[in-house]
């Protein structure tokens, strides 16, 4: 992780405020058939991005740190944003959104493995002597593998399948490993940052704030925007006698 990966940040902004001008020129009863697959492509586009400046030569001076570190903080990007999901539909109502969650969790995984054998592969040569050595000495590395090993039930358990054989309760409880993981993520890059640490600790509030919005009467304390609020019945008079 690092401080890299401004211009795909912005260039994915720029891709993702495209979808509603899209939604407005096609009539469909269900706009997640839209949204879905425009967004899985789209959160490849970081990847493209990062391929296409190794090809053009523009990683720097130390390219593997830096395909290590955008691959890292698209992964915790991602993150934050399933973790958006549950307060963003409790303040809009928007149930159909929830359809989307499973896909931003697997490309959570998915930017968390690429960074995970980048610095498996290429950091270590697939050295289990210095793999060993860096995860036991290394505290920001510690905590990272520790988060990453956590992801992995998560991703494997994300299919109805396995949520009819665990049972929903079981399921809920076990991908509940997410908070834990979102707080390993971002002491990982906390430890990680030797100088400029602005980005992690903005993740981190980000973090707390989305971690606040779980505790029980969150939302009953936030008012009702007026577009949401049920208008009280008529209240009907009756004529009195004179």
């Amino acid at each position: 992780m690092g401080g890299g990966g401004i211009g795909s940040w912005r260039a994915w902004q720029r891709s993702i405020s495209a979808i509603p001008r899209v939604l407005t020129t096609v009539p469909i009863r269900d706009p997640i058939k839209i949204i879905k697959p425009a967004l899985f492509v789209l959160m490849l586009v970081p990847l493209a991005l990062l391929i296409q400046k190794g090809f053009t030569h523009r990683l720097g001076a130390n390219p593997i740190l830096k395909i290590e570190h955008e691959l890292g903080d698209w992964g915790l990007r991602f993150l934050l944003m399933t973790l958006a999901f549950t307060p963003l539909r409790r303040l809009t109502g928007w149930q159909p959104m929830m359809r989307l969650r499973r896909m931003f969790g697997l490309y959570v995984f998915f930017y968390a493995c690429l960074h995970f054998l980048t610095w498996l592969v290429f950091d270590n040569s697939l050295d289990i002597h210095d793999i060993a050595r860096d995860i036991a000495k290394r505290p920001y590395v510690t905590v990272g593998f520790s988060a990453f090993v956590l992801l992995v039930p998560l991703a494997i358990t994300s299919t109805n399948k396995m949520v009819k054989r665990l049972g929903g309760r079981q399921w809920r409880k076990l991908h509940s490993l997410v908070y834990p993981i979102g707080t390993l993520v971002i002491l990982h890059y906390l430890w990680l940052v030797k100088a400029d640490r602005h980005l992690p600790i903005i993740y981190g509030l980000i973090l707390i704030g989305l971690l606040a919005t779980r505790v029980p009467g969150f939302f009953k304390r936030i008012p009702v925007p007026a577009s949401r609020r049920i208008a009280p019945p008529p209240v009907r008079t009756v004529p009195q006698p004179t």
